[in-house]
Order: structure tokens, then sequence, then C-alpha cells
């Protein structure tokens, strides 16, 4: 603590300062006080298939509920392992290349901290996810931003090979990509391979929208790229694809190596994560095709649903390539000030969204797009269809 002018004591908080509370809770905060549909939080109104619910009680009950070991139990590593070979052909070592996380963000915290030194520097490329900046800073980093080219979002090679430098460490991928929905070509991510290989850096894959690819696309994990082989971190995570994003259990894959830079910070942060939910999604893993099927199907229609209504209003709207997340240009209908629009289109339509500049480092790129997620039931979107519709009129 620190004591101010006025003689009272305030919370320091150190790296993080800057970042202020994350603008997913702000409108998730403004959505329940004005009772709006929440499109802007991406997590579904839905709970995941109920024999995986079922098979995580069974485990709580029988037990036993102490420590799992710190890395994962063997049976959801084993589970990784088998489905990165089934739907990308790699193969990994359960013991030795995949380390179970509680979720995504503490796998790439545990990345980040694990193989920074202060100064080094990551390459992010915008838009990019909300929690990376605040990670790296508390890892003592330093960023390198590099904006795709709307409005495909398209990799600007020459900008991105003049931002790698002596001090860079990594480079971030966020693949499909939140908030756009781009999916990166094999060709974009063996042209990011080439640059890391040339200045001994890392590429940190963020792949946790892997199975939400759409249009016959593919998605390619940075592990299926021989260069980056061993010198990659993939995380993914079961919250997206099983729609549990409560129980918080990712996964990080590296070469040996590597991975135990990851398991030494690992253990620092939380240790281990909770063993009858970790069996669960070992089960829910080993879910037949069907079930992978059927969940890209479901979202094929959910996307279809909010992009009618989207264009129906008369947005501009980004297709996504992949994700759950539509991006849409506010300018086409008067606004260029994505916060005052979020803030209004919940007061006044009941409906939140969520405003894109904060995508951006500088705040001023994206203060024309507004994210809005369809990982929801088809009432909700409905009832948004609805909302949206009566306010435009």
């Amino acid at each position: 603590m620190n004591v101010n002018g006025n003689g009272k004591k305030e919370v320091v908080v150190g790296a993080l300062r800057p970042y202020g509370t994350s603008i997913f809770t702000e409108m998730s905060v403004l959505a329940n006080k004005h009772g709006a549909v929440n499109l802007s939080q991406g997590f579904p109104d839905f709970d995941g298939p109920e024999e995986v619910r079922a098979k995580a009680a069974e485990a709580i009950m029988r037990g036993p509920n102490q420590y799992a070991l710190s890395y994962g139990i063997p049976e959801l590593r084993k589970a990784v392992s088998r489905k990165m070979n089934r739907f990308y052909g790699v193969d990994l070592d359960p013991d030795q290349e995949i380390t179970v996380t509680s979720g995504a963000t503490e796998g790439l915290c545990a990345t980040l901290m694990g193989i920074l030194e202060p100064g080094d520097e990551v390459i992010l490329l915008e838009p990019y996810y909300e929690s990376y900046s605040p990670i790296i800073a508390l890892a003592h980093g330093r960023i390198r931003y590099v904006s795709l080219e709307a409005p495909d979002f398209s990799l600007p090679k020459e900008e991105l090979a003049r931002a790698f430098g002596p001090k860079t460490k990594a480079i971030l991928i966020n693949n499909p990509q939140n908030p756009c929905g781009k999916v990166f070509t094999r060709e974009e991510l063996d042209f990011i391979a080439d640059l890391c290989e040339k200045h001994n850096a890392f590429a940190i894959g963020d792949e946790v929208y892997e199975h939400l690819v759409y249009d016959g696309r593919e998605h390619i994990t940075l592990l299926d790229i021989p260069k980056l082989r061993d010198r990659c971190f993939v995380i993914s995570s079961t919250a997206k694809t099983f729609s549990m994003t409560g129980w918080k259990i990712g996964y990080v894959m590296a070469s040996p190596e590597l991975t135990r830079a990851v398991r030494m910070t690992h253990q620092f942060i939380v240790f281990c994560g909770q063993s009858g939910l970790q069996e669960a999604m070992a089960f829910a893993i080993n879910s037949p095709d069907s079930y992978y099927e059927g969940l890209l199907a479901d979202y094929v229609r959910r996307r279809t649903m909010l992009l009618d209504t989207l264009r129906d209003l008369g947005f501009e709207v980004y297709v996504p390539e992949g994700t759950y997340y539509i991006l849409v240009n506010i300018t086409s209908l008067g606004f260029d000030d994505d916060v005052a629009f979020c803030q209004k289109l919940t007061e006044e339509a009941g409906v939140a969204a969520i405003p894109s500049s904060c995508f951006w480092d500088n705040r001023r790129s994206g203060r024309d797009l507004v994210r809005f997620c369809f990982c929801k039931k088809d009432e909700t979107l409905n009832e948004a269809s609805v909302r949206l519709k009566r306010w435009m009129k």
C-alpha cells in the first residue's frame, strides 16, 4: 500500500495498474444492470454435453478430491495426445510434451513467464485478445504491435519482418483469431516460421477456437509447421469445444525442453487443477466424430442467424472465418465511437456488445468496429434480433 496526499491508503497493483477492469467484465455488468441480451462476453448461455457433466459428478463423488499431479492427470494428457494425432497427424508424448493448465489464460501466463526475461520483446498481431498485454507486462516483457490489414485481416509481411529484431523472444498468434475471426493459412504460418528461425524466436499459438473453422477452411496448428516443431508452444482449451468455460481446463503443448519451462512456472501459479473435471474432459475429448461435426454445424447455423440480423440492420459485416464472433462497422449507421455506441446499445436496445478499440494498443484503431458473439441459444439470438430491429426503427 501507498499513502496518498490525503493520508489515505491506496492499493498499488504494480505492473497491471494501467489496464484497469477488463472490458468484458464492464460490459457484462452493464448488461446485467439493464437486463440486456449479452452478446458481449464470449461464454455460451447453455451448458455442454450432459454425459460429460455426469462424468464429472461421478468422479467428484468417487474421489479422490486432493491435489492432482501438477501437470495434469495421465488420462487427460493421453486424450490430448490422441486428439492431436487424430485431427492433425501430430505425435506428442503425453508425459513430456503436454501440460494441463487452469484454462488457456493460465497456460499463456505459464508460457510467457517461463520464457521471458526483463526487456524481451513479444510481437502481438492486432487486433489481439485483451489478456495478452497484461500477461506480458507481468513477465516484464515489452510489446511490438503489428496490425493485420483489414478488411480481410491479412498478414502484413514486410511490416512483420521489420518488427523482428535482436530482442524478439516470441510472436503470439491467435488462430483462429479473436475478435476478427481470421484463420491463418499455411503459407502465412510458414512465413512466420522463417522469421522465427532467422531471429531464434519462439512462436506461441493460442488455438482455443481450433474446432470452429468455417466454409471448408482448415485449422493448421503451429505444431504441424516443421520449422516450428521445436520452437513453438501451442495453447488450447476445452472451454470452447465443450461449452464449459467455467471449468477452466486448458493445456500447453511443446517439445520436452520447452515443456519444462512451462511446468516450472505453472507449479508456482496454480500448482494443479481439479482432477474430477480433468477426468470428465478426458472423456469429452474422446467423443466420436459426430460430436465435433455437430458442434461445427450448430455454430454455422448460429453464425448465419446473427449475420442475417446484422446485415438486415444495415451494418457492414466482416464474415468470420473462425471463432464465434462477428465484427461490424458502425460508421455506416452514423457512429464513430465504439465505446459510446456499445453503452447506448446496451442501455437503449437491451443488447450488449464489445467495443473493439480495446483490441488495439492505441485505442484509436477499432473505434469504428463492434464485436458481437453468437455462442448463444437460438432463442437468445432471436430475442437480440427483435430488440435490435425495434431499436433501429
